[in-house]
């Protein structure tokens, strides 16, 4: 059994948004390059703003020491010295450090001029969904667990087009989101940060897509998030399937999706930032720390605990991503650990 025909996007109703939200929403439409940009609207990250100036600066606090930064400056870049000047002030004055993540490799010079220590953290992956196609032998058990899941009944609808949101369904949502949660073992705590979330005040601009057994029961989702810029089109950011699920209930949901925004013409399906991966001594920056580096490596090679790097690289490359891109950490003042610690307690991966 085929999934129903998927209806245009032009179909949902206008978003609603608070003022805050919108503004902000706005700005990174108008600057933002990174394609993780839309993360800043999370329920939990403050925006640093200059009266007069066009832009913002994403962050949440750390610890008693640290501000962690998101994403660069997102603004035109003859206002990002002054903004990026005028947020270390302000956490010189609140006795803090700065940290700062997912940086561009575009964002690296600014940085550097800024006295930061920069390092490459990882990469993002993307796929432009113009010639977007599972023909082919390296796609073939991709094809075969699509099908498998059609064949099993999964159905696919996008919440607030196909299927009308509702309190029943924000529970078998949650639901879902529990189990899939224990069965990555009673160790594991849901990473924050950089990574999105349903809900919150930026929930009216992204796209849930679900995959529903023929009785209505959710499998699985996909939220996806507008990315910005030159490689405009949707960020494949939150995800989860229940293990008891068919076989290709995940992948049958971003098929679906894919076809929807082909037709709408977005450009590029972004899969996001994976740490400790695609490092490559050409990516290096001009003064970064070696112990830094030395730190990364042994995570790219040892660090599945802290986080399933391969994992999500094995689930990215099966897409074919053809765009990858590094992305970077930078230390404001140079490498502390207690800025590393902060960090990793702030996105609960320690």
């Amino acid at each position: 059994m085929s999934s129903p025909a998927l209806q245009p996007r032009s179909l949902l109703p206008p978003t609603l948004l608070r003022p805050d939200t919108a503004a902000a929403a706005a700005v990174l439409s108008r600057h933002a390059q990174n394609p993780s940009a839309f993360l800043a609207l999370n329920r939990d990250t403050q925006h640093f703003r200059v009266p007069g100036f066009d832009g913002l600066i994403a962050f949440r606090p750390a610890g008693r020491r640290a501000l962690v930064q998101l994403g660069g400056v997102f603004a035109a870049p003859c206002d990002q010295d002054t903004l990026l000047a005028a947020f270390l002030r302000s956490a010189a004055k609140q006795r803090r450090r700065v940290v700062t993540v997912q940086l561009t490799e575009q964002d690296t010079a600014l940085y550097a001029r800024h006295g930061f220590t920069v390092n490459q953290l990882g990469a993002n992956y993307a796929r432009t969904l113009s010639g977007f196609s599972l023909s082919g032998k390296k796609h073939m058990q991709l094809r075969n667990k699509v099908s498998r899941a059609r064949r099993a009944g999964v159905q696919v609808a996008e919440v607030g087009v196909d299927l009308p949101g509702s309190p029943a369904l924000e529970d078998q949502l949650d639901a879902l989101d529990a189990v899939w949660l224990r069965s990555k073992g009673r160790h594991v705590k849901e990473l924050s940060f950089l990574v999105g979330e349903r809900g919150g005040p930026a929930a009216s601009l992204r796209r849930l897509f679900v995959a529903r057994s023929a009785e209505g029961s959710v499998l699985a989702y996909v939220s996806f998030s507008p990315a910005y810029g030159r490689q405009a089109g949707w960020l494949h950011d939150l995800s989860r399937r229940d293990p008891a699920a068919p076989p290709g209930a995940l992948e049958v949901v971003v098929v679906s999706a894919v076809e929807r925004f082909r037709a709408e013409g977005a450009g590029y399906l972004h899969f996001g930032f994976t740490p400790f991966t695609g490092l490559a001594a050409e990516h290096d920056v001009p003064g970064g720390s070696r112990l830094a580096a030395r730190i990364v490596r042994l995570l790219a090679d040892h660090g599945s605990a802290v986080y399933p790097a391969a994992d999500q690289l094995a689930y990215k490359h099966k897409w074919g991503p053809d765009v990858i891109q590094p992305e970077y950490i930078a230390f404001a003042g140079g490498v502390r650990p207690g800025a590393v610690w902060s960090l990793l307690r702030l996105t609960n991966a320690a």
